[in-house]
């Protein structure tokens, strides 16, 4: 699509991120606002992307690195930027007038050459709204063991997936049993988000906000 093309997000992205964040998600509770969003930014620059379609801002993408089994609060601002093998896929979130064209899908796609390029060996994102049908498509794994944040919602779950290129030179085993949710687990975003919200894919093509809205 020459008219399309996926960039880092900038400092001059911030007013239209938010706002389409908050189309995304107020309605259902899960909006965090712009400190805790800017506050992810901050703990990874280099895997928070925008996705620009005939010119104009179409979409974005937050991700962050984050222990295996673990995630953002929505609550919570991040207090510093964390190290290790994994890359949580936070929010995704396609414009409206942007979706249907499969959009989700292909930054969904950059992020997992960026995560490979990096020698990160899994992505791990939180599915809600019952969007863990689209992520399982996705080569995402459902965790339901993992206890998560209550900012969430009751059927949030939690889904990793293996980078191959990275899972071949680096971890040659399955990946590690999840801890039960009952145990010592810092809760978490997601993909955070990774629901589809009204109207809004936030994520993938045309299914759902690492998160919801049509691609």
């Amino acid at each position: 699509m020459t008219d399309t093309r996926i960039r880092l997000l900038q400092e001059g992205d911030w007013n239209e991120l938010v706002t389409l964040e908050e189309r995304a998600y107020v309605a259902s509770g899960l909006s965090e606002g712009e400190a805790a969003l800017r506050s992810r930014h901050r703990a990874s620059p280099s895997t928070c992307f925008v996705l620009e379609h005939a010119g104009r801002f179409g979409g974005y993408l937050l991700a962050l690195p984050y222990p295996l089994f673990r995630c953002p609060d929505l609550s919570l601002t991040e207090e510093g930027a964390v190290q290790g093998s994994n890359l949580h896929l936070h929010d995704l979130v396609i414009a409206e007038p942007a979706r249907g064209r499969g959009l989700a899908h292909r930054i969904q796609q950059h992020l997992e050459e960026t995560g490979r390029a990096a020698s990160y060996q899994t992505l791990s994102l939180v599915a809600v709204h019952g969007s863990q049908v689209l992520w399982t498509r996705l080569g995402y794994r459902a965790r339901p063991g993992i206890g998560l944040p209550a900012s969430y919602g009751a059927e949030a779950v939690y889904m990793v997936k293996p980078l191959e290129i990275a899972v071949t030179r680096r971890l040659p085993g399955p990946l590690p049993e999840a801890k039960r949710a009952d145990a010592d687990v810092s809760v978490p975003s997601a993909f955070r988000r990774s629901r589809p919200a009204t109207g809004a894919l936030s994520f993938l093509f045309g299914f759902p906000h690492a998160t919801g809205a049509s691609g």
